[in-house]
Order: C-alpha cells, then structure tokens, then sequence
C-alpha cells in the first residue's frame, strides 16, 4: 500500500517524531556531520528501536535514518565508495522495514488482538535531506546556498536511487528551504525515478515564505503541477508558525481552485523549545504529549491531513497525539 492508498483510507495520518534528537536523548553522542546517520554503521539496532517505539505509539509513518544520508556525505565522512554509500543508504530502510514486520508480529500474537490493531497498515518514508544538510552550517534554515539545477540533481539522485531500489513506500524529500532545489528535485522526480511518490516539506521564513524568501504560493503552485508529489508541507519549523502557516495555505488552495488532485498538507514542527546553534543547546519548556495532541487537532482542523513531530518531540508526542485522533 501506497501513500496514496492509505490518504484515501483514513482521513488523517500521524508521523512520526525526531530520529536523532530521541537518539541523542537516549544517550547516544551524534555531535558529527552525519548525525543519526553514522549510527546506520555503528548501531542500526538503536535506530530500529526508535522506529519501532513511534510505531507503538501510534505512528503510520516511520521516516528512515537517511536525512544526513547523502552518499556523498558517507562517501566523505566514512570513507565509503558510491556502491558502498548506496547500501548504506538502503539499510536504512531495511531498518525501518524490520521495525514494521515487529510491530505486526507484536499485534497478530496478542492474545486478545484489536481488530483496529490488526488492521493498521504501517509505512515507511525515505528521508531525502537538503544540500544544506550536506554542508553542516545551518542553511537548511536559510536556503541560501547557489546550486545548478544540475548539481541538485547530481547531489540527490544516487540517495533516491538506493531509497527506490529498496522498495520504499514514498520519499520525504523534508527540511528544503530553497525553491531552485525544490525546482531540481521536482524535475528529477519526474524524468528519472517516474514511478516514485514522494511528499515534500520546508523550512519557513515566516508563515508566508520560503526560508530563501519565495512566497508559498509560488512553492505550492510549483509541486502541485507534479502528480508525484501527493503532500506539501513544513517540518521542523517552530510549532506558534504551523497554525498561521496552514491559515496562509489555505487561502492559497481557493486561489489556485483546488481540486482532489492537489497535493494534501502535512506539518511536524519542532516541540517548541529553541535552539542555539552557538551552544548546541536546547532551551525553553517541552510540551507534553497531550499539549502536542491538542495541538494537531487544531492542525487537522486546519486543514493538515498528516501531522507530527520534529526535532525534541518524542513517542510520547506521537502517544499524545494519537490519543487524541481516536477521540474524534
């Protein structure tokens, strides 16, 4: 089952939450250029625990180790040649794969199994991360790093090669905030991994723009123009912009006389708290699950149909949140 067999299932569908800041928070040091991805090497086991912890905690969707995965960045960090890089890039989904094949051994053996439970259909998303993850400096959040269009290309397309070539179920092409690379990914997408379906999500400037400033519309009217991508939104962004960013797109829908065939929206921002890149260091409250549960019910009333959490959030997050879906 594809993501867009499981949209037209379920009105609404739950991400997961961090990958590596839950790593970290488990006592694992990911202070490297590859962040979770080394772990991919080093201790696939920890990585497979985290999927399987957010799929009990009622995630649909587990995002693979892959984000920092750029068979050049393995290449470089790892010392690792292209064939090498690209295995290394399928195991992430192998990984996330197996922590899916527990879940459903975990349900059909319970001795009282809920029919719900026994139903649920699980998916795995292979992450595809910015250029500006490769370059380690913090301009995912900035967008202003100067590509080609064909250097975009060549960057992204051996990573979506190894996700495709490893039976993913989609791509979360996440964390882009820059419209000439969501331009190449969106052309790439298209004339060489045709078969492929893929949602994509940005960083934000402000609820309007782009992090390299383009406006949303201009975003949204570009990717929806591709049947491939089937969900548009923003990931780890501060969660006060989600509501006014959902009020901006659906403005932008009426405007563009929206049809079924327009990409659906998607948010999982951050837990709230900021980061300073100067101390790497987190501050400010967390919510709680439930705050985050209450939170995407506002999301979904917004108009969001998949919701979930970015960095700092966590399976009580998802907990939360998924608690609070099964009220409705």
């Amino acid at each position: 089952m594809d993501l867009r067999a499981l949209l037209q299932r379920k009105q609404s569908l739950i991400i997961d939450g961090a990958l590596a800041t839950e790593l970290e928070a488990r006592g694992h040091d990911l202070n490297n250029a590859l962040w979770s991805a080394r772990l991919l090497q080093n201790d696939p086991g920890s990585i497979q625990q985290v999927h399987l912890d957010y799929y009990l905690a009622g995630a649909d969707i587990a995002i693979t180790a892959s984000y920092q995965a750029s068979t050049r960045g393995l290449s470089e960090h790892l010392g690792l040649n292209e064939r090498e890089a690209a295995e290394l890039v399928k195991r992430s989904v192998k990984i996330a794969q197996d922590a899916r094949s527990d879940v459903y051994n975990q349900l059909n053996a319970a001795a009282t199994p809920k029919a719900a439970d026994t139903k649920r259909k699980l998916l795995v998303a292979g992450s595809v991360g910015p250029y500006g993850a490769y370059l380690s400096d913090g301009s995912e959040y900035r967008g202003d790093y100067q590509r080609t269009m064909d250097e975009f290309k060549d960057f992204h397309r051996p990573r979506i090669g190894a996700l495709v070539d490893a039976d993913v179920d989609f791509l979360a092409i996440e964390t882009i905030p820059s419209m000439p690379e969501i331009e190449a990914l969106c052309s790439l997408l298209q004339n060489e991994f045709p078969g492929a379906v893929a949602w994509i999500s940005c960083t934000l400037g402000d609820a309007e723009h782009l992090s390299d400033g383009t406006s949303m519309s201009d975003v949204f009217r570009l990717v929806s123009k591709y049947e491939q991508i089937v969900g548009f939104g923003v990931n780890c962004v501060p969660v006060q912009l989600v509501a006014p960013w959902l009020l901006h797109m659906q403005t932008i829908a009426d405007e563009c006389n929206s049809t079924d065939s327009m990409p659906v929206l998607l948010c999982y921002p951050n837990s709230g708290e900021v980061y300073d890149a100067e101390s790497k260091a987190w501050s400010g409250p967390k919510p709680v699950g439930h705050v985050m549960g209450n939170q995407a019910t506002k999301w979904i009333a917004g108009g969001a149909r998949l919701v979930g959490g970015c960095c700092r959030t966590g399976p009580k997050d998802i907990a939360g949140i998924a608690a609070k879906l099964r009220q409705q």
